[in-house]
């Protein structure tokens, strides 16, 4: 891998921390601790458990279907009067909800 930019020599302070500097700051890192005893720091984005369900396979196959289905079908306009129409006839519909 390429080294952007450059080499810089870093001292861990008494309390075991090091500075990256503001363009790290409030970012997730990944540590490896290699065999050699060199350490590898890694910028991760880190996921949310309330949003994990995207990574999950079912929910990945759906994903995929409807982006295929996406790419495979025609653009139309949307005839809001239709949905409107729809939206009024399923109001009385209380799906999943008990009285």
């Amino acid at each position: 891998m390429p080294v952007t930019g450059g080499t810089e020599l870093k001292v861990v302070g008494k309390s075991g921390q090091i500075s990256l500097g503001k363009t790290y700051a409030g970012k997730a890192m990944r540590l490896e601790r290699r065999e050699d005893g060199s350490i590898l720091l890694t910028a991760v984005a880190l996921v949310p458990e309330s949003q994990l369900w995207t990574l999950d396979a079912p929910h990945r196959s759906r994903i995929e279907r409807g982006l295929a289905w996406a790419a495979e079908t025609a653009p139309t306009e949307t005839d809001v009067g239709v949905l409107l129409k729809r939206r009024v006839r399923r109001r009385g519909h209380t799906r999943g909800r008990r009285r």
